[in-house]
């Protein structure tokens, strides 16, 4: 299982000197497997690269699933290739209560206005989903889950094993806890946090939106993303082996970065690493 960052960065692209070595498209994640369809985890900016290494691969199936539909999540969704290509079977799949209210979703952005395409216009064959978080359900080989996070207008996780290997998809969310409270305090966790480190238990990796500093995020805890300190803490609870620190601030430089890093590098709890655009990661080694 590999496990691939095509887009780390969270609000807005940020191209530049300053972020070429961590990268600056959005948030897009995906999960390959030798002979199986890849499972991709939002279709921010960093899609249009994933799309077009796609376009080379013998596959032809796959599947996309969106935490939400904020811009930074869905801008690169008319630039990701296999929606242009008729040979791909695809489905799309999406916090519902119906595959109506998933597609029309999208239809809102491709609608001639906010973006030239128009959704009924797409030539590649797209099945759309609705799915609700807790409920398992699968992709092909994949079992997978969801859980509800904090987040303005909601955002889903999603958790997805396959061979024994299981890989967590964490963004956006703020803590589940108020500062001073359960796990953020330093405390036991509260229910919701309970429930969600049953939903992360042994996952061998998780990506983890962890935008903010704390301090920023006493600051901002409304805005719906978490920190560090606080995504090692439910992770070390929940047996995770390895935490990818995810969906970077677009102020975030590549120095900035680079020192935390350096920061977690010393975690004795579980193995840290910031996620840099352009990494694989083989699950199996």
């Amino acid at each position: 299982m590999i496990l691939r960052f095509w887009g780390v960065r969270g609000s807005i692209p940020v191209p530049g000197v300053d972020t070429s070595r961590y990268g600056g498209n959005t948030s897009c994640v995906e999960l390959a497997s030798p002979g199986n369809p890849s499972l991709v985890f939002d279709c921010g900016t960093g899609a249009r690269a994933l799309g077009r290494a796609m376009l080379g691969r013998p596959e032809r199936e796959l599947h996309l699933l969106f935490s939400h539909f904020h811009m930074d999540h869905l801008f690169g969704f008319p630039f990701f290739a296999p929606i242009f290509a008729p040979s791909y079977e695809m489905t799309v799949t999406a916090p519902a209560f119906h595959p109506d209210g998933a597609k029309d979703r999208i239809a809102r952005y491709l609608n001639g206005v906010f973006h030239p395409l128009r959704l009924p216009e797409i030539p590649g064959r797209i099945t759309y989903d609705a799915i609700r978080p807790a409920r398992p359900f699968t992709r092909g080989p994949w079992d997978i889950v969801g859980f509800a996070m904090n987040h303005p207008g909601g955002a889903c996780a999603y958790r997805a094993t396959l061979g024994g290997r299981s890989v967590a998809y964490v963004t956006d969310t703020a803590p589940l806890s108020r500062p001073g409270e359960g796990l953020a305090g330093g405390g036991l966790p509260n229910g919701r946090e309970a429930q969600f480190i049953d939903f992360l238990r042994g996952a061998d990796a998780v990506v983890f939106d962890t935008m903010f500093t704390l301090p920023e995020y006493l600051e901002k805890m409304t805005w719906g993303h978490s920190y560090p300190e606080y995504a090692a803490t439910v992770c070390a609870a929940a047996g995770v082996k390895q935490l990818y620190l995810f969906h970077h601030a677009p102020d975030a430089t590549d120095a900035d970065l680079d020192l935390l890093g350096e920061q977690w590098a010393a975690e004795t709890r579980l193995v840290v690493r910031v996620a840099r655009e352009g990494t694989d990661v083989n699950l199996e080694g």
